[in-house]
């Protein structure tokens, strides 16, 4: 995934002060720093995964075939120089200064929000479907508006990736990759449910899955 990052393509822009924080004025573009902001993340990811508890129970791997299938897609899209077909090029944003900073800015702040996530999860963590030897449902931080706020920072910094891209398939992308964290997460919700019984349904009532539940 880390390679694929950094084989990113976009149109050089002159610097700005918002990418001059990254890049010192150099002229990089806004799908370059996304590209890097991205291979942190993962690289991060990768880090933290070691010490994480022993795994009691794992879902079929069958049943996580259509999730990944999605997302490496989602990120084969938005990052790789083959793809094809003009119509998935059709500029939908135009190269301009303002709005790169936003797509970093929304980028940034989605990973961020991911590694928040993250950190209150703990050893609790996992990269497959899995329920932990002493798993303790996670409530606090993020986890007190949605159930996956992993994937909400994560679907949030493929937006903002998306409009640096200012292609059609950076949209396409976005909706890949929120397809297979939905699906992943209903498979994760089965088993959530079934190892916390009554706790988890009431947590699951009153909050959203990736999207906060309105409260009016």
């Amino acid at each position: 995934m880390v390679t694929i990052l950094y084989r990113i393509s976009g149109v050089q822009t002159h610097p700005s002060s918002f990418r001059d924080v990254f890049c010192s004025g150099d002229g990089m573009s806004g799908m370059s720093i996304c590209g890097y902001l991205w291979s942190f993340f993962f690289v991060i990811w990768m880090l933290w995964a070691i010490g994480t508890k022993a795994t009691r129970t794992r879902a079929n791997f069958g049943s996580g075939i259509l999730y990944l299938v999605f997302t490496v897609a989602a990120f084969y899209l938005m990052f790789s120089h083959d793809v094809t077909h003009d119509w998935l090029r059709l500029r939908i944003l135009p190269p301009d200064d303002w709005i790169e900073n936003v797509g970093i800015a929304v980028t940034a702040a989605g990973l961020l929000f991911s590694i928040w996530a993250r950190a209150h999860l703990g050893r609790n963590w996992s990269g497959t479907v899995t329920v932990k030897v002493g798993h303790e449902l996670i409530r606090s931080g993020p986890y007190r508006w949605v159930r996956h706020p992993i994937y909400s920072g994560m679907i949030l910094a493929m937006l903002g990736t998306a409009i640096n891209r200012g292609q059609l398939r950076g949209v396409i992308a976005v909706i890949l990759l929120w397809l297979g964290f939905t699906i992943k997460s209903r498979i994760e919700e089965r088993m959530m449910t079934t190892t916390f019984g009554p706790e988890y349904e009431e947590y699951h009532r009153s909050t959203g899955a990736i999207i906060p539940r309105l409260r009016l």
